[in-house]
């Protein structure tokens, strides 16, 4: 039961990365993945999430920069990362959880997550 993150770097403002992150020893789809991020000195923040279903929620900092997929088939989490800041500068873990979410909140909120990846460290340069 893993999920390995991937596809961090450094790069410069208005840059973009991809991050994967790839999921093994499940016997059935996760209802909920998601992306959350921490700075130094900061707290966790969720940044994207995706359903079953394909429905998806973003942070208003991400939203229109930041695209959350997922294949099913291969069993892979992506993060697209476009006009990065260096505000987005941060350690990203992928998370998933199979309980189901009432509101967007709970969907940005690592607390609804029952699995954490290592993670991978993203910079960003100005």
């Amino acid at each position: 039961v893993q999920l390995v993150e991937s596809g961090g770097g450094s790069v410069q403002a208005g840059g973009s990365l991809r991050l994967s992150c790839a999921y093994s020893g499940y016997t059935r789809l996760f209802t909920n993945m998601g992306w959350f991020r921490q700075a130094p000195g900061k707290e966790r923040e969720g940044v994207a999430s995706i359903g079953s279903d394909g429905t998806t929620v973003y942070a208003d900092s991400v939203k229109g920069r930041f695209t959350i997929s997922q294949d099913n088939a291969k069993l892979t989490l992506f993060l697209q990362m476009n006009s990065l800041k260096p505000e987005d500068t941060a350690m990203y873990y992928c998370a998933a959880t199979f309980r189901s979410f009432m509101n967007a909140i709970q969907a940005l909120n690592v607390e609804h997550f029952d699995t954490l990846g290592q993670g991978t460290q993203v910079t960003v340069s100005s």
